[in-house]
């Protein structure tokens, strides 16, 4: 056996260095495409080169609105993961969590714990989970030990609802799609600032985005550099990538 360190671990995984390897993996929201385009549409080689008829019928599923359409897609998908792709399920994991009996409010669901509402004696919670944060560069990590910390420091354009799968604005008022869903239009918060005290505003929205996809964005310099995520689900190749 060969133990390495988190850190080390997932960017070798996501590289295709490891032929044979133990990893677990929750999605970021309750839908199939989460599980199916971020492993098999070739934006890594962790399972090796993707398969066509498998990208196929993930597209197909990803790109439309209609659950019947979506539901014989990932039908489809199903079982082909079965017949060609080289992973072996060993368990289905579920949200457990502990807390000292001092620890008041506390709200868990799939997705997050709401520590910035729980309640202590000492007004301080110290809190243990299975590794450290890699880094706090939150849009180029895919761990959740570091996406647990940035939930506390970073908003999202919208979150999930303490102790559900529900979504409710955060950075953004409402978020409005266009009759097919494949246009989408935020109205960012009014009045939220950086931590120097500079406005936030839907153009700094965009240059987040930017720098995570963008392979030329000057603004790129990340931990890794590859942004994983940006690649998983726009991809399988960041923008202006060789």
């Amino acid at each position: 056996m060969n133990l390495q360190e988190w850190a080390a671990f997932l960017p070798r995984v996501r590289a295709g260095e490891e032929a044979l390897y133990f990893l677990g993996w929750s999605e970021d929201f309750p839908d199939a495409t989460n599980w199916y385009d971020v492993f098999l549409m070739g934006s890594s080689p962790s399972f090796g080169a993707p398969f066509p008829e498998i990208m196929e019928q993930i597209k197909i599923g990803a790109t439309t609105a209609d659950v019947k359409v979506r539901q014989e897609a990932y039908d489809k998908v199903n079982k082909l993961v079965d017949e060609l792709v080289p992973t072996i399920v060993i368990a289905n994991g579920a949200t457990s969590l502990a807390f000292q009996k001092n620890i008041g409010n506390v709200v868990v669901g799939p997705y997050n714990e709401n520590f910035t509402e729980m309640t202590s004696e000492s007004g301080t919670i110290i809190f243990s989970q299975d590794g450290e944060p890699v880094s706090l560069m939150c849009l180029d990590e895919t761990d959740g030990s570091s996406f647990r910390a940035c939930l506390q420091i970073f908003d999202t354009l919208y979150e999930f609802k303490y102790g559900t799968a529900d979504l409710q604005p955060a950075a953004a008022e409402k978020c409005e799609a266009n009759t097919d869903g494949t246009e989408w239009t935020c109205t960012m918060r009014k009045g939220v600032k950086f931590s120097n005290g500079a406005a936030l505003d839907a153009n700094d929205v965009v240059a987040s985005f930017g720098m995570g996809w963008d392979m030329k964005d000057v603004n790129r310099k990340g931990n890794t550099g590859v942004f994983q995520y940006f690649k998983d689900f726009f991809g399988p190749k960041s923008l202006n990538e060789e």
